[in-house]
């Protein structure tokens, strides 16, 4: 595992200038660290095209103007576009509206930031009609947002096409309850590795979770009747007040209290795995693989290691199952299929 260790922070500065390098010089062919897809992405696409030059900072400002009022946009719209992403890929699939869809169903309910995504969509239709996908708002939309919370500003590759359809029984994610086994086979299943499995759970240092989501942990782990032993004690007594049992209350907990408040992108997530103080078992389960617990390690003791390396991933997430030519098309409204939109005649 020697690949994941200290090397690891002098070869994601190469692999990321490279990557930039190839899509400044056209088309992606640094794909061998991209997943697979059915056309490149390219960066500085819209600009390129000379179609929407200034595409990247309408949606810096807009995203800069809605963080500064509501920092917890940062966690919003990095959910939503794992939601997207990971079921059918990433075609703004999650953002239709409508009976049976991914964005209407129970599994969805606590989905947010659909608002800055609208908002985003009107501005770019007024100086760049019918051009931006509302696939690569979202994805340029979550740069920013965490890159104001601290993550780096990484390269976002462009030319997505929205999808057509949408449906709820597409949605396909592992409880948080998952071992790491489990976890790892879920996200290779998406065409990512053990480094993007990893690596994305560390978002969840700028979330909350809600106590359904590790309440079994606190009362009834794997139907033993007692709390997990994995967990330090100290948390669980703390856990146990806030999530109390056979109570109905689902109130949402910060992952990482200390910087709860600001959303602030930390590696504290992999310090808390390390110290057995996770909230969900899929993030504590990390330091049980070989693998896995090796980047925890690499990640606790590197905050700089954990930001590359999470530019890296998001990258990689963004760019699963893309629509580009004439697959799919450019929505006028992020809501609706140009058919199904009530404003188009």
């Amino acid at each position: 595992m020697e690949k994941y260790s200290g090397i690891l922070l002098l070869l994601l500065p190469i692999l990321m200038s490279f990557v930039a390098v190839s899509l400044n010089s056209g088309y992606a062919n640094a794909a061998v660290f991209l997943p697979p897809e059915d056309k490149p992405l390219v960066r500085h696409y819209y600009k390129k095209l000379n179609t929407c030059a200034n595409v990247e900072p309408f949606v810096q400002h807009q995203v800069k103007l809605y963080w500064d009022k509501d920092k917890t946009i940062t966690a919003k719209l990095l959910k939503l576009l794992y939601a997207d992403c990971m079921v059918n890929g990433c075609d703004a699939s999650v953002l239709l509206t409508g009976p049976n869809t991914e964005r209407n169903s129970s599994k969805n309910a606590r989905l947010d930031g659909y608002l800055l995504i609208d908002k985003i969509k009107k501005v770019l239709e007024i100086r760049c009609p019918r051009t931006v996908s509302c696939a690569d708002i979202l994805n340029l939309a979550v740069r920013d947002a965490v890159h104001y919370a601290g993550a780096p500003s990484y390269p976002v590759f462009l030319g997505r096409r929205d999808g057509v359809e949408s449906k709820a029984e597409w949605i396909d994610y592992p409880s948080p309850s998952m071992s790491w086994e489990e976890g790892l086979a879920y996200f290779e299943s998406k065409n990512l590795d053990v480094q993007d499995f990893v690596t994305l759970l560390g978002a969840h240092t700028m979330g909350q979770a809600h106590c359904s989501s590790f309440y079994d942990r606190l009362y009834d782990f794997q139907g033993t009747g007692k709390p997990d032993p994995s967990m330090k004690r100290s948390v669980l007594v703390k856990l146990r007040d806030q999530c109390p049992k056979n109570s109905k209350n689902d109130s949402p907990v910060y992952f990482n209290e200390e910087y709860g408040s600001n959303y602030t992108f930390t590696n504290k997530l992999y310090t808390k795995v390390l110290a057995h103080e996770s909230l969900l078992r899929v993030d504590q389960q990390l330091s049980y693989g070989s693998d896995t617990g090796e980047l925890v390690d690499e990640y606790a003791k590197s905050l700089e290691l954990f930001r590359r390396g999470f530019a890296l991933s998001i990258s990689r997430m963004g760019g699963l199952k893309v629509l580009t030519g004439k697959n799919g098309e450019i929505r006028q409204d992020c809501k609706f299929t140009n058919k199904n939109n009530p404003n188009i005649n």
